[in-house]
This record gives structure tokens, C-alpha cells and sequence, in this order.
């Protein structure tokens, strides 16, 4: 139940952050749940300290199939993090795939 707790603070934590800047993401094509993303996967070097330190990668310009794959794995709780899980499991295929899609075609500031 902690780790259900925690879960969904941090998703409500990053639901209040990131509207404003998905919206500059011009995220149309994903209905807005790039959002979700933002929070932490946009931050170079950041690291989450729950339930152990991880290492939070930078979705932009990530292969397509390596994210679509990563989210169903969080969904079917292969690959274990609660967040990510409580995330992906909120997804439908097509979400994946848009996000995906996305995400590689990002280049997060990159030049």
C-alpha cells in the first residue's frame, strides 16, 4: 500500500507539472500523455531514489521499438519499477505506439 501510496504521488506530482510543457512539445498526435513523460525523462542525469536509485533515461531520440517494448514491459511487470508501472498500465497499445513514435522523432534539445 506505501508503494502504491508513493506511486500515486509522484504521478500526480508530474500530472501538475507537465501540461504546460507538453503543450510546448506540440503533442498533438499523442493526446497529451507525452506529459507523463516530461517529468522525469527529460532531466539529464537525474536519478530517482525510490525503491532503490535508478537511473532515469532520457526518452528523446530512444529507438522506437526499445520505449515500446520498456512500456510493455512495466505493464505486464516484467521489468519493475511502481511508477513506471502504475504509467504504462494506464496505456493501450496505440498509446505506446504514439509515444514511441514520438519520442524517437525527439530530439530533446539535441543538436
Amino acid at each position: 500500500m506505501k508503494k502504491f501510496a508513493i506511486a500515486t504521488l509522484s504521478l500526480l506530482l508530474v500530472a501538475a507539472w507537465a501540461p504546460a510543457q507538453a503543450q510546448s512539445m506540440g503533442d498533438s498526435k499523442s493526446g497529451g500523455k507525452a506529459a507523463l513523460c516530461i517529468g522525469c525523462h527529460s532531466i539529464p542525469g537525474y536519478k530517482m531514489a525510490y525503491p532503490v536509485t535508478y537511473s532515469v533515461p532520457l526518452t528523446a531520440g530512444q529507438n522506437a521499438k526499445y520505449i515500446e517494448n520498456a512500456l510493455q514491459g512495466y505493464k505486464s511487470g516484467e521489468r519493475k519499477h511502481p511508477t513506471m508501472r502504475a504509467i504504462a498500465s494506464s496505456l493501450s497499445d496505440a498509446d505506446m505506439k504514439e509515444l514511441a513514435a514520438y519520442y524517437s522523432g525527439a530530439t530533446g534539445g539535441k543538436k
